[in-house]
């Protein structure tokens, strides 16, 4: 084993060397200091952040397997970011997570690293700081809840959040019965039990190569997640062992992989944006037309929702992500490497489907080519996204006559006005909801429909977004439309009655307005007005710095690393 990191701080006699051991023994053997990689376990455990209260749990049987393979496990609290909480949206602070976790693993005596994550940007923020950190790091995602159930019908939560209120807008449903079914959407610990970001990002993490193979996707009160707990710890010290650190294995096949698993089980939008910021952490190249060229021909097999009808504990006793590669197994990047330093293709020979229904053979799959399509033209320059798999059929080719929303709250306050000129075909509009513009990209693509439209049967409609969605949710809705309107993007020069054109197989989306005439128009000052603009604090810098969603939204100061060397000493 190479010189460790931590010596910097703990060898020596003179002054700093014996307050830094000092202040650390409180019963600590001499030998703790000497020769034992420190490891932090890097922890999203919050109340405030209810998909990730267990992860004390977790990092209990970190702690075991540290100390079992001879290291030093160190409690490190880190920026949590609980999805379903904060105001106005948890993207808005995943940089500062980030970038938070990155300094405080750079500035103290650490060797190496175990990230805890589970709501849907903790794994983001943290693989990004551990990018850029560059120290030996390993994930352990927090796990899915169990599957509640509500009048004998399993509840996928979010996505029947979003179903449930729409059927009490449209009157089929009572408000009584809708309070009841609060009860029984969260039946566990654990994050929410579909296909959203947080599942997502645990299984395409775990295809990038940062989570040991096979655990991602375990439910959270399975035992079986300690287990892979404790085995994580034991591995982080053969890492530090090994110099084995993100930098070392994480290459643009790493990426392919992450993206085909990311097709493959029909998983959120959002991870485009955080696998971009993560590659550009790394300085590695992606950009949005590699989820097209890599992910749109892959076939969806995960038949869960919100793209299908089962739930993550589903899914893990089906066989899990492991199963899914093995059916693409052609499609992968066969080199690349996971953090216990084999090709992640290794253990595919032993993981075999245990349930068809759930998951699908490539024979018979459940949408052909389900992945991610990027689209572009005059309403989105530099790409947008839509997920065929969460879309109606009918609408992946459509023309309809545009209703505009200047802001979120124009939106509410106009949405069910009966008297609003709105009908099926119609394309609703949503703008000022980028990262500069709201600020942060919150999840209000998905717009709510119509009420009266809802009232008519109508479920679904074209929707376009600068915005993001829930993982969990559904519908023909185009987004992370870059640039944003608030950052001049065509976006703003929109407005109703002119005709929006979608066309998916053909990657498109248009407004039919001549070139010139749009040339001449002048952004919405209505739209304009509603445009962050923070006097202070992280907001201030996040709208001055924040870059667009096409690279992952990272700020501009951000991207790429730094590594882990500290020059001076603190006395």
């Amino acid at each position: 084993m190479k010189r460790l990191r931590s010596a910097d701080w703990y060898e020596g006699q003179d002054r700093n060397s014996y307050i830094h051991r000092a202040w650390m023994r409180r019963g600590a053997p001499g030998d703790a200091f000497t020769g034992r990689p420190q490891i932090a376990i890097a922890n999203t455990a919050s109340d405030l952040t209810p998909c990730n209260a267990h992860l004390n749990e977790v990092a209990s049987s970190v702690r075991d397997g540290v100390h079992e393979a001879g290291g030093i496990p160190l409690d490190l609290p880190v920026v949590s970011l609980g999805e379903t909480n904060v105001r106005p949206t948890a993207m808005l602070w995943r940089n500062m997570a980030a970038m938070a976790t990155e300094e405080m693993l750079r500035a103290n005596p650490v060797d190496g690293v175990v990230l805890l994550g589970g709501c849907d940007k903790t794994i983001p923020s943290l693989l990004m700081a551990a990018a850029s950190v560059d120290l030996p790091a390993v994930v352990v995602p927090g796990g899915p809840m169990l599957t509640g159930t509500f009048r004998g019908t399993p509840l996928g939560c979010g996505t029947d959040v979003w179903r449930l209120s729409e059927e009490v807008r449209a009157g089929t449903l009572s408000q009584e019965q809708f309070a009841r079914s609060e009860s029984a959407m969260i039946r566990s610990r654990g994050h929410c039990n579909t296909m959203g970001t947080a599942s997502t990002m645990a299984l395409v993490a775990e295809a990038l190569g940062t989570v040991i193979p096979g655990t991602a996707g375990t439910p959270a009160p399975d035992s079986r997640l300690l287990e892979a707990a404790h085995r994580t710890g034991r591995l982080a010290v053969d890492m530090v062992g090994a110099d084995r650190r993100p930098g070392t294995f994480l290459t643009k096949g790493s990426f392919r992989n992450a993206i085909v698993a990311l097709a493959a089980v029909g998983g959120s939008t959002n991870a485009v944006v955080h696998l971009l910021a993560i590659a550009g952490r790394l300085g590695i190249d992606l950009s949005l037309d590699d989820f097209d060229r890599i992910g749109s021909q892959v076939p969806v097999l995960v038949d869960l929702l919100p793209a299908g009808r089962f739930l993550m504990e589903d899914f893990h006793r089906a066989g899990g992500l492991l199963a899914v590669l093995r059916e693409v197994r052609d499609l992968l990047d066969p080199d690349a490497l996971t953090v216990d330093g084999d090709p992640l293709v290794n253990p595919l020979d032993d993981a075999p489907i245990w349930d068809t229904e759930v998951i699908r053979t490539r024979a018979d799959p459940l949408v052909a080519e389900g992945g991610i399509a990027v689209l572009r033209g005059n309403l989105a320059p530099d790409g947008a996204l839509v997920k065929p798999a969460a879309a109606s059929p009918h609408l992946l080719r459509h023309r309809g006559r545009a209703v505009v929303f200047d802001s979120i709250e124009d939106f509410h306050a106009r949405v069910d006005d009966p008297d609003l000129d709105v009908d099926a075909d119609s394309v609703l509009v949503l703008r000022g909801c980028g990262p500069k513009g709201y600020p942060g990209m919150p999840e209000v693509s998905n717009m709510p429909l119509p009420k009266k439209l809802l009232e008519q049967g109508v479920r679904d409609m074209v929707r376009v977004c600068d915005g993001r969605m829930s993982g969990t949710a559904y519908g023909t809705v185009v987004l992370h439309v870059a640039p944003e309107a608030a950052a001049g993007g065509p976006l703003a020069l929109v407005r109703t009655g002119d005709f929006v054109v979608l066309d998916v197989e053909a990657r498109r989306i248009d407004v039919d307005v001549p070139a010139g005439e749009l040339a001449r128009r002048t952004p919405s000052k209505a739209a304009a007005a509603g445009y962050a603009d923070p006097r202070r604090g992280w907001e201030r810098l996040y709208v001055d710095h924040v870059l667009q969603a096409d690279t992952g939204a990272d700020l501009d100061f951000l991207v790429g690393s730094s590594g882990s060397e500290v020059g001076r000493e603190s006395h």
